[in-house]
């Protein structure tokens, strides 16, 4: 079988991890290409569909482990024009937020439930897609921050009528970023998310929550996060991070900054 291997890095400024990733040129049929600048995860994703020449693409993201023998396999005996695999969770640190937070998730993740929801339930971590496909419904580079990209990206191919098949064929989560990194990523995707409110209104559960508050209770949240926001980032970043706390911080995050944003735009 004919075969390629791209590694992108996106303007990393990790020097050590660069240099490690050099042998990767070394292992036949594999590139490694280095950008000076980080481009975002909408556009480094379009490079390399541009950057590829087979007619299949399969996009993993490389905090992804495989996990089973039939994984290229699976995909190739179930090609159609768009198909996710899904994720696992492995391992096991109650110490890590992102750890906690994706096992309380996993249940979201397998092929009965993604099947429910094809474009809602739609992640870029582990997928296969025709690259003509892809060139020609690219992802949309306005999302050039942290979130969001992949539901965008979802509701591109429900406006154009493309299919998804969802099947089990999952990648293996594994590597997992600490607390602080964690929550600076969470706040960066609840920041994208109120930019692009309006298209994402019906794909977003903190949108819907949002949506079915009336104002005392949106006031409330708010005097909570201003009063008690900081000591709660302190926690989520701390040993024994709380991930019931993490939904009222995130909520209370998104109330706040949509309140700060509006006032600065009537001004």
């Amino acid at each position: 079988m004919d075969f390629e291997i791209i590694v992108a890095d996106d303007g990393s400024t990790d020097d050590s991890t660069r240099q490690r990733n050099m042998d990767i040129q070394e292992i036949p049929n594999c590139h490694y290409i280095i950008r000076q600048q980080n481009s975002g995860r909408s556009a480094i994703r379009n490079f390399l569909a541009q950057q590829a020449v087979y007619p299949w693409l399969l996009f993993v993201d490389s905090d992804m482990m495989v996990c089973r023998p039939d994984y290229i396999k699976s995909y190739w005996e179930n090609k159609e024009n768009v198909i996710d695999g899904g994720i696992v969770v492995n391992g096991s640190n109650k110490h890590l937020l992102r750890y906690l937070y994706e096992r309380a998730s996993e249940h979201e993740h397998t092929v009965e439930e993604r099947k429910k929801n094809p474009y809602h339930d739609f992640h870029t971590a582990n997928f296969m897609i025709r690259r003509e496909l892809m060139l020609r419904f690219p992802f949309d580079e306005r999302y050039c921050h942290y979130g969001y990209e992949d539901v965008a990206f979802g509701i591109t191919l429900k406006k154009n009528g493309i299919s998804i098949l969802h099947i089990d064929n999952p990648m293996s989560f594994e590597v997992f970023e600490n607390n602080e990194d964690f929550i600076l990523k969470t706040e960066e995707g609840l920041r994208t998310l109120y930019e692009f409110r309006h298209e994402l209104q019906d794909y977003s559960r903190i949108l819907q929550a949002v949506n079915s508050l009336h104002r005392p209770a949106i006031w409330l949240i708010s005097v909570w996060h201003q009063l008690l926001g900081t000591w709660e980032r302190h926690q989520l970043m701390g040993y024994h991070p709380w991930l019931k706390l993490f939904n009222i911080y995130k909520l209370g995050y998104y109330l706040t900054y949509a309140k700060k944003q509006s006032s600065s735009t009537s001004l």
